[in-house]
């Protein structure tokens, strides 16, 4: 079997491959990347390093730098998808590091965001949503409910005192997407929050008290930075929501005063009235008045208007 050794003399002395060698170096020290680094590096590095590192060079070359290259992140065309090349000079030779490129650290600090908002329940639009999106053009029902929400991300402390929101109003104004955006914003500023479809809530803990899990899902709920209760006054009411799901998530919240904001299709006096008469036709005007009594501790009413954005 004949060397490797003794067959790459013969390819050194064979023309056709000294061409093609020849090219194919030119080809590389004159990707404008390369160049630039060979000349900001021009004093330490010898021919003898830059011929020994021609196919670290080529690699480099031929990889996207700054997502120059690449349309998106799934259509990363590097060797490692996510990360852009860096040249250095490491041991007498020339290697290449990898770095995330601007595409990964968007991906990755969006992922981070989506992280911080938990949600039970909640349709994918209203966990997106953005007070960019929302319109109040000509919509002044809108306009107070969308300061106000911004006001509270603007002067958001984590151990301040500060009240929610409760957000009322007919259906589909858009009560619900504030709420989104409003746990979008927190996001940005690395504050978790939690956002509860209430009805569909009621029935997944009914149906935790088969695996025990009921306890350790409503500690969960209670203890989040900040909580958004979608939709409040949809469920069916029963003394159990009442007073064994609702009323102690609102006192432990109103002892650590945490944020809470609610939204609901009725107003304050309206919820005290859903309260208080149970699916069975129970009458229980006291417990209903606890109960709102919490929801005004914890919340400002701020009426939302506007036509029906789900038309």
């Amino acid at each position: 079997m004949e060397k490797i050794n003794d067959t790459l003399k013969k390819l050194g002395n064979n023309s056709k491959f000294q061409a093609r060698y020849e090219k194919m170096k030119q080809e590389i020290l004159h990707d404008p990347h390369v160049r630039a680094f060979l000349i900001e590096h021009s004093d330490d590095l010898s021919k003898e390093i830059v011929d020994r590192s021609l196919m670290t060079l080529y690699d480099y070359g031929n990889q996207s730098k700054n997502c120059a290259g690449c349309h998106s992140l799934s259509e990363c065309n590097n060797l490692m998808k996510g990360y852009h090349p860096e040249l250095v000079i490491r041991r007498g030779s020339i290697d290449i590091v990898y770095d995330r490129c601007p595409r990964k650290v968007m991906e990755d600090e969006k992922k981070k965001s989506e992280k911080l908002i938990k949600s039970m329940h909640v349709p994918k639009d209203i966990i997106n949503a953005s007070f960019a999106e929302i319109d109040t053009k000509d919509m002044e029902g809108r306009l107070e409910a969308v300061d106000r929400a911004t006001a509270f991300v603007e002067k958001y402390q984590r151990d301040g005192n500060q009240k929610g929101l409760y957000f009322y109003g007919k259906f589909g104004v858009g009560k619900s997407f504030l709420l989104g955006a409003i746990a979008n914003e927190l996001a940005k500023k690395k504050v978790s929050s939690m956002i509860v479809y209430f009805p569909e809530l009621l029935r997944e803990l009914k149906s935790s008290i088969a695996d025990s899990s009921l306890n350790e899902k409503i500690e969960t709920i209670k203890k989040q930075p900040v909580l958004m209760i979608d939709d409040i006054g949809a469920e069916t009411m029963s003394s159990w929501t009442r007073d064994e799901v609702l009323g102690p998530i609102l006192q432990f919240r109103m002892q650590e005063n945490l944020p809470t904001f609610f939204s609901s299709n009725f107003d304050y006096e309206e919820l005290e009235h859903h309260l208080t008469y149970s699916q069975r036709g129970e009458q229980e005007k006291v417990k209903a008045r606890r109960i709102l009594e919490r929801i005004k501790y914890l919340t400002d009413p701020v009426m939302v208007d506007g036509p029906n954005r789900r038309r």
